[in-house]
C-alpha cells in the first residue's frame, strides 16, 4: 500500500495545470449508457474512481478506449443491467448508472453504494424520483431493483439538495415520455457540465445551474463529443497549499467562475489572487489569517474544501470557527491533524481551530478522499517528515498530486509501505 512522505517548510512556486473534474467525469461516463452511438470525452482525469467507472461500464457491456485524456465509449451492445456489489462498494457514484439503465433499457439492478465513510448519503431521493416517473422499485438483498416500460415525465421535488440525485434524475428524464421538472435541484457546476454533455447528445434541457431543471424527453439520444470541465476542488486544494506554505502559483486550464466561495475565503485569509478566463494566480507572502466558514450546497462553500481550509487555519493567525452542515462524519481528519500539533476542538458539527506558528511532522492516516488532501497540506507546513498512509483515498480524486506539488518545490515523494 502506497504512502506519501512530506518534508515541510518549503515555499511553493510555479505553474500547475488543473485536471478534468472527477465529479463531472463520473456522471458523464455513465451518460454513455443513454445512447447506442459513441460518446467521446476529452479532459478525462486518470483517477482510480474513473478506472472503477470504466470497469463498471465494461461489466454492463460498454466498450471503452482510452488515449491520453480522451475516452471513447460505445454502449451499442449493453448486455447486462446489473451493477454488482464488488465494484459499486468502492465508489458511491456507481449509483449513477441506475437512471440511465432504467431510462434506456427499462430495468436495472444496482447494488447499494459505498465510498468514503464521511456520513450518511442515502439514495432515497433517487428512488423517490424514479418512482414518481413510473418506475417500480424494490430493495432485494442489497440491490436496488427497478423496472419501467418507459419512464413518464412528471414534477419531482426532492426533500434535500442532492447532487448525484439530481444527476440521476436528469439523465433518466432525457428519455422519459413528456416533460420532467426537477425542483430543488443541485446547482453545482458539475451538474451544469453533465447537462451540457446531454444536450450535445440531443437532450432538451433548460435551467441547469438553477434549482429548477426542465427536461423534455426525446425518443433517443445520439453520439457526441464533450470536454470535461476543470476540477474546481483540485484547483482549490493547490491554492490552499500555497496559502498555507507561502509562495506563488499559477493554475492553468482552470475555471474561476465556479470557485467564488473558495476564492473569497482565500482572499480573506490574506492571499492576493488574480483570475483570467482559464487561469488563477495566487500569491501569499505572510502567515495566513484565520477564516471562519460554513459548508453549504453550491454556490455556498463546498464541503469538499473543508479539510484543506482546516490545514490553512491550523497555521493561521487567530482562531477560526468551521461548521460542517453536509456530512456528519467529515471531521475524522481532526484527530490526525492533532497528531501534527494542531489546536482543534470539536463541538458537535463545529470545529474551533486555534492557529499555531508551525506544525510538527508525524505519521498520520487518511480516512477519506478530501481528508487525505488536508493531511498532505498540513505536512507541507510541518517541521520534519510527515508520512500520510492509506493514500489510495487520495488517488481516487487527485491525478498525481505529489508530482504536481513537487513541481512547485515541495519535498514530497511516494513510497511503498
Amino acid at each position: 500500500m502506497d504512502r506519501l512522505r512530506v518534508q515541510g517548510g518549503q515555499r511553493l512556486s510555479g505553474d500547475i495545470p488543473v485536471s478534468g473534474a472527477k465529479n463531472a467525469a463520473l456522471p458523464i461516463l455513465c451518460a454513455s449508457l443513454l445512447s447506442a452511438e459513441p460518446l467521446v470525452l476529452d479532459n478525462v482525469p486518470r483517477l482510480h474512481d474513473v478506472d472503477t467507472a470504466l470497469q463498471l461500464l465494461a461489466r454492463l457491456g460498454v466498450r471503452s478506449e482510452r488515449e491520453g485524456d480522451r475516452v471513447r465509449l460505445d454502449a451499442a451492445r449493453v448486455d447486462s443491467v446489473e451493477a454488482p456489489y464488488d465494484l459499486v462498494k468502492t465508489m458511491r457514484a456507481s449509483i449513477l448508472v441506475l437512471g440511465p439503465l432504467v431510462a434506456r433499457f427499462g430495468e436495472a439492478r444496482v447494488s447499494l453504494p459505498g465510498g468514503c465513510a464521511i456520513g450518511q448519503r442515502p439514495v432515497d431521493q433517487h428512488i423517490k424520483g424514479l418512482q414518481a416517473m413510473g418506475a417500480v422499485i424494490t430493495i432485494e438483498h442489497g440491490y436496488v431493483v427497478a423496472s419501467a416500460p418507459r419512464l413518464k415525465g412528471t414534477r419531482i421535488v426532492t426533500d434535500m439538495v442532492t447532487v448525484t440525485g439530481t444527476e440521476n434524475l436528469l439523465m433518466a428524464a432525457t428519455l422519459a415520455e413528456g416533460e420532467t421538472v426537477i425542483e430543488n435541484a443541485a446547482r453545482e457546476p458539475e451538474v451544469v457540465d453533465l447537462a451540457a454533455a446531454l444536450v450535445e447528445m440531443g437532450a432538451l434541457i433548460e435551467g441547469a445551474g438553477t434549482d429548477r431543471i426542465v427536461v423534455q424527453g426525446v425518443p433517443a439520444l445520439h453520439g457526441a463529443k464533450h470536454r470535461v470541465m476543470p476540477d474546481r476542488i483540485e484547483a482549490g486544494t493547490f491554492l490552499c497549499a500555497v496559502a498555507a506554505a507561502g509562495g506563488r502559483v499559477t493554475l492553468t486550464h482552470a475555471h474561476p467562475p465556479g470557485m467564488d466561495a473558495t476564492l473569497d475565503k482565500l482572499r480573506e485569509s490574506g492571499a492576493v489572487i488574480e483570475c483570467g478566463p482559464d487561469w488563477i494566480r495566487l500569491e501569499m507572502n505572510q502567515r495566513p489569517r484565520a477564516v471562519n466558514l460554513r459548508t453549504a450546497p453550491f454556490p455556498g462553500f463546498a464541503t469538499d474544501m473543508q479539510a484543506q481550509f482546516m490545514a490553512v487555519n491550523c497555521v493561521a493567525q487567530g482562531t477560526a470557527v468551521m461548521t460542517e452542515t453536509i456530512f456528519e462524519n467529515r471531521f475524522m481528519h481532526v484527530l490526525e491533524m492533532q497528531r501534527l500539533g494542531a489546536d482543534i476542538a470539536i463541538e458537535g458539527n463545529t470545529a474551533v481551530v486555534r492557529g499555531v506558528p508551525r506544525l510538527s511532522g508525524a505519521a498520520v492516516m487518511a480516512t477519506d478522499l478530501r481528508a487525505s488532501a488536508g493531511l498532505v497540506l498540513a505536512g507541507l507546513v510541518a517541521d520534519g517528515d510527515t508520512v500520510v498512509d492509506r493514500i489510495y483515498h487520495l488517488d481516487r480524486g487527485y491525478e498525481q498530486m505529489e508530482v504536481k506539488l513537487a513541481s512547485l518545490g515541495a519535498r514530497i515523494q511516494r513510497e511503498r509501505a
